[in-house]
């Protein structure tokens, strides 16, 4: 079977499909780094031809003809094999896309670059008014994209399943009224408790130490330089042209001094996931994650259960204490500890602690449901936002790049992208409790700054399979339940927090 011309042309199609998202993918890449801000018209024709040429060639007569004769020829191959699972992968998109015309294709893409223009410009000034007509067009967009597809049980479901294979709505709302509930009372006991003192994080750490001791944790977690690099963008992102080309960017924050730390670490999860990846799927639909929340659960499971770790701290403390002299002399490693992981309600989701940062997600999905179903209109949002965040954590918002601006998502089209932050979190603690079971020795071995048991764990359970299987799948081979708990990660924020 793997030597049948059907399947060897198969093949060469998702080749040639992943070489042109691999060139769309970098000209995204250097239009949220280095692009001179003039480019952007020309850049989003650039944008666009490139994926309207990549539907085409994914919904094309002549794969559609190889799928239909491909079905026919892994009836007796092992359902678990590469061959069969490709087959049904590539099918079940093809399924998808075909019903999406290539004329709504190139219309997003160009309404997205402009969009994120958009957001930029709103951003600098402040002002939610600039951006709101680009995120009407992008809604309306989305809106049109739903239509093409057999009614779901709820319309926002076809959007979650771009990036999470069968997640809906149904299964978020119960999921994230228990998180409001039970996360909520615990927010609401730590937030009353008496803050440690912070002020030593205010002192001066100058922005090319803080990028140097990002490259240093990177290099201990594993991250291959050799197959990748760090930028610096506004909004921090991981993107791969490719399972041998993994890139990075972080973002340094005036008076938050290891805000770039944790945004690198976050990242650089994302990336040992892409890095980890079988080789031998280059270059096909399995070299990504397996879903968007098995993605999220990466870069949270390293940003927090690692990176906000007394363990972490234990290796990094002294070395961090030398490379910024007479700001940290005095501080114990306890000290230094508690004031990284005090909880406080941040209007930024980016920036929130990992107690408070679910409710920002719950927000978020809440407002994108809304504006699907037509109950909120885009000129709401904002109001709506702040509403939102002084209801969930009592924040009063102060302005538009505090609130509603402050995310690329809507920018990028993402309507259903939020969720599965909030369910990588949940995931990543699902993961942690698997692994501790299997490996004890991992908590030690951070103490001394070496990952590789935990990066080797991850690789062998979650990062080798790429997107061969779903997020039910993963979770069964590395938990041994493929079903979302809550519980392992409700007790974690309790016995840290509590």
């Amino acid at each position: 079977m793997a030597d049948s011309k059907h399947m060897k042309r198969l093949k060469e199609i998702l080749g040639a499909a992943a070489d042109l998202n691999a060139a769309s993918a970098l000209l995204d890449w250097d239009m949220r780094t280095y692009m001179p801000p003039g480019s952007m018209e020309s850049r989003s024709f650039q944008l666009a031809s490139l994926e309207e040429a990549v539907h085409e060639k994914m919904t094309s007569r002549e794969l559609g003809s190889l799928l239909r004769k491909l079905e026919g020829e892994i009836g007796k191959l092992d359902p678990d094999s590469d061959e069969y699972r490709l087959v049904k992968k590539v099918g079940r998109d093809y399924d998808r896309e075909v019903k999406t015309p290539p004329s709504w294709v190139r219309r997003n893409a160009q309404a997205v670059a402009r969009a994120d223009t958009a957001w930029g410009k709103a951003r600098a000034a402040a002002d939610f008014r600039i951006f709101a007509p680009h995120l009407q067009n992008l809604l309306e967009l989305k809106l049109e994209y739903i239509s093409f597809f057999e009614p779901a049980e709820h319309p926002y479901d076809i959007l979650l399943d771009r990036f999470d294979e069968g997640m809906s709505c149904a299964v978020l709302n119960r999921l994230f009224n228990r998180l409001k509930k039970d996360q909520g009372a615990i927010i609401r006991k730590a937030l009353a408790q008496e803050k440690p003192d912070a002020s030593f994080l205010k002192r001066k750490y100058p922005a090319s130490k803080q990028l140097a001791l990002t490259r240093r944790v990177l290099t201990r977690m594993g991250y291959d330089w050799n197959c990748g690099r760090q930028d610096r963008s506004v909004h921090p992102f991981t993107t791969s042209f490719g399972l041998y080309d993994v890139r990075i960017t972080t973002k340094v924050v005036d008076g938050n001094p290891f805000s770039a730390l944790f945004s690198s670490i976050h990242e650089g999860g994302h990336a040992l996931y892409e890095q980890g990846i079988d080789k031998k799927y280059a270059r096909t639909p399995f070299a990504d994650g397996a879903s968007f929340s098995i993605h999220e659960s990466q870069s949270r499971l390293w940003e927090n259960l690692v990176g906000r770790s007394p363990e972490f701290w234990a290796f990094w403390f002294p070395a961090v204490r030398k490379m910024f002299p007479g700001n940290l002399e005095t501080v114990s490693p306890e000290e230094f500890l508690a004031a990284l992981n005090v909880p406080e309600a941040s209007p930024i989701r980016t920036e929130a602690d990992e107690l408070t940062y679910n409710m920002h997600i719950i927000l978020r999905f809440q407002l994108e449901k809304s504006l699907i179903e037509g109950k909120m209109k885009v000129t709401e949002l904002a109001d709506a936002w702040n509403a939102g965040m002084k209801e969930l954590l009592g924040i009063e918002v102060r302005n538009d790049v505090e609130g509603v601006l402050q995310d690329i998502h809507w920018a990028m089209g993402e309507f259903g992208y939020f969720p599965s932050y909030a369910l990588g979190n949940v995931i990543s603690a699902q993961l942690w409790d698997a692994a501790l079971k299997q490996e004890p020795s991992i908590p030690d071995s951070i103490a001394h700054g070496n990952y590789a048991p935990l990066r080797e764990w991850l690789r062998t359970h979650v990062h080798r399979f790429g997107a061969k299987y779903n997020t039910a799948e993963i979770l069964a081979r590395a938990t041994g339940s493929p079903e979302l708990d809550a519980g392992p990660y409700l007790n974690m924020l309790k016995e840290k927090y509590c």
